[in-house]
C-alpha cells in the first residue's frame, strides 16, 4: 500500500527553451520531463555536460523561468521566498567573497535569512568545526584552495537549515577524506529527513550515498529508479563466504562443473575499493600521531543540523536569564578561597545561609526590621571571628 506524500519537487512536462536576439529558438535544454523527489530522499541527477542538469537545477530553484511545463518547490513556486527560506544551494563553482573572512562569509550568509546574532555566531562555531576549517575561520576565503573553498561553500549552504539541499558537484576539488566526510554528512542529514538533490560526474559517490537517480540525455530523462533496481544482474549469482577449507572447496568446484553444463564461472577473493583501502591508510597514520599541514579533519555533524539542540538551547537560555535582582544585603568580605581549608569553608557556608535564610522548619518570617539586619550581621561576623581568628567586618 502505498503512502501519502506531499512530494518536495514536482515537474509535470517541464521544458526549457533558449532563444537568440531574434527570439529565434536556439536550443532546447530541457524538453518535457516529469519527475518526482519525496520527502528525506537523496536523488542523483545524473548527465553528460549538455544534458540539461543545470537547467534543471536552475528552475528548481527560481533563476529561471520554465518555457512549458510545470514545477513546485514544497507545493510552491520556486520563486516564491517562504519557498527560497527552505533550500540550500551549493553551486560548481563556489563564487564568495574573497576579501572576507571563513566567518565573515557565513555571518553575512547568515544575516540574508535574518537568523539573529546568536544564533549565528552558535551556528558559524559549529559549522567550521564540522566542515574542518575552524583553524582558518579569520582567513581571507581569497587565499583558500579549491577544496578549502568547497568546503566553506558546503557550510553556507546549511547556515539556514534547510530542509531541500541542492548540491552541484559537492565533492569537486575535495580529497578523499573530505568526500567521505561529505558523504557522511549528506547521509546524517537524510536520516533527520531532509531532501537531497546530487549532481556530479564522479558516479561512485553517487552510488555510495543515492536511492534513486535521474539520468538525462539531450534533455529528456533516459533512466530513472531505485538504485538496487538499475544495477542489479538478475541473470548471475554471487556467493560469498569465509575462507573455505581445500577439500570443501574441491567440492564446491566439482558440484559447479556438474550443475552449469560447461559455462564458465569464475572464483576469487571480494576486493575493497579503493576509498576504503585509502581511508584505512590516513587513519592508521593518525593513530600514530603523524603531523600533518594539511587541512584538518571534519568534526561532528553541527547540532543544530541533528535537531538536538533545541531541548540544550532552552536550558542554556534559562540559565543564562538575568536573575530578577534581590533586596540589597550587607556584604560580608570573604577571605581569598585558597586560604580557607575545606572543613572550614563548609562552616562559612552554614554561617552564610544562617545569615541570609530562615531557619529550616519556620514560616516565612515577618518583613525584616534594621535591627533584625544588623543582629544577624553581628552573629554571622561572630561566627566568622571564631573560624578565621579575626574580625571579618573591619
Amino acid at each position: 500500500m502505498e503512502q501519502n506524500y506531499e512530494p518536495v519537487v514536482q515537474a509535470v512536462g517541464l521544458t526549457k527553451l533558449f532563444r537568440d536576439f531574434w527570439n529565434r529558438p536556439k536550443a532546447r535544454a530541457v524538453n518535457g520531463i516529469d519527475f518526482e523527489i519525496r520527502p528525506g530522499e537523496v536523488v542523483g541527477l545524473l548527465g553528460p555536460n549538455g544534458s540539461g542538469k543545470s537547467t534543471t537545477v536552475k528552475m528548481l530553484l527560481g533563476l529561471l523561468y520554465p518555457t512549458g511545463g510545470k514545477v513546485t518547490v514544497f507545493g510552491k513556486s520556486p520563486r516564491a521566498v517562504e519557498t527560497k527560506r527552505e533550500i540550500g544551494y551549493l553551486p560548481e563553482e563556489s563564487y564568495l567573497y574573497k576579501f572576507l573572512t571563513a566567518e565573515e562569509t557565513l555571518n553575512f550568509f547568515g544575516s540574508l535569512f535574518n537568523i539573529s546574532a546568536a544564533d549565528r555566531k552558535q551556528r558559524i562555531d559549529q559549522l567550521l568545526e564540522m566542515v574542518g576549517l575552524s583553524h582558518a575561520r579569520y582567513r581571507k576565503v581569497g587565499e583558500f584552495s579549491k577544496g578549502m573553498a568547497r568546503r566553506i561553500g558546503l557550510a553556507q549552504a546549511m547556515i539556514n537549515d534547510p530542509a531541500f539541499l541542492i548540491l552541484d558537484e559537492p565533492t569537486s576539488g575535495l580529497d578523499p577524506i573530505g568526500c567521505r566526510e561529505v558523504k557522511d554528512l549528506i547521509l546524517a542529514l537524510k536520516k533527520r529527513g531532509k531532501t537531497v538533490l546530487i549532481t556530479s560526474h564522479l558516479l561512485s559517490d553517487v552510488e555510495d550515498i543515492c536511492d534513486r537517480v535521474i539520468v538525462l540525455y539531450g534533455g529528456q530523462i533516459r533512466a530513472e529508479g531505485a538504485l538496487d533496481e538499475l544495477l542489479a544482474v538478475g541473470d548471475e549469482t554471487r556467493i560469498v563466504t569465509p575462507q573455505l577449507p581445500k577439500p570443501v572447496m574441491d567440492k564446491l568446484l566439482a558440484l559447479l562443473r556438474e550443475n552449469l553444463d560447461g559455462e564458465s564461472f569464475s572464483i576469487g577473493h571480494p576486493r575493497r575499493t579503493l576509498e576504503e583501502f585509502f581511508l584505512d591508510v590516513v587513519a592508521q597514520a593518525r593513530q600514530e600521531c603523524v603531523d600533518t599541514s594539511g587541512v584538518a579533519t571534519g568534526g561532528k555533524i553541527a547540532e543544530y543540523l541533528t535537531g538536538d539542540s533545541s531541548d540544550k538551547n532552552a536550558v542554556l537560555q534559562t540559565l543564562l536569564a538575568p536573575e530578577t535582582p534581590a533586596p540589597a544585603k550587607a556584604e560580608v568580605p570573604l577571605p581569598a578561597k585558597a586560604e580557607t581549608p575545606a572543613p572550614a569553608a563548609d562552616k562559612l557556608a552554614d554561617a552564610l545561609r544562617d545569615a541570609a535564610e530562615p531557619e529550616a522548619g519556620k514560616t516565612a518570617p515577618e518583613p525584616v526590621k534594621p535591627a533584625d539586619d544588623e543582629e544577624k550581621l553581628r552573629r554571622a561576623n561572630d561566627k566568622l571571628d571564631s573560624l578565621l581568628g579575626g574580625k571579618s567586618g573591619e
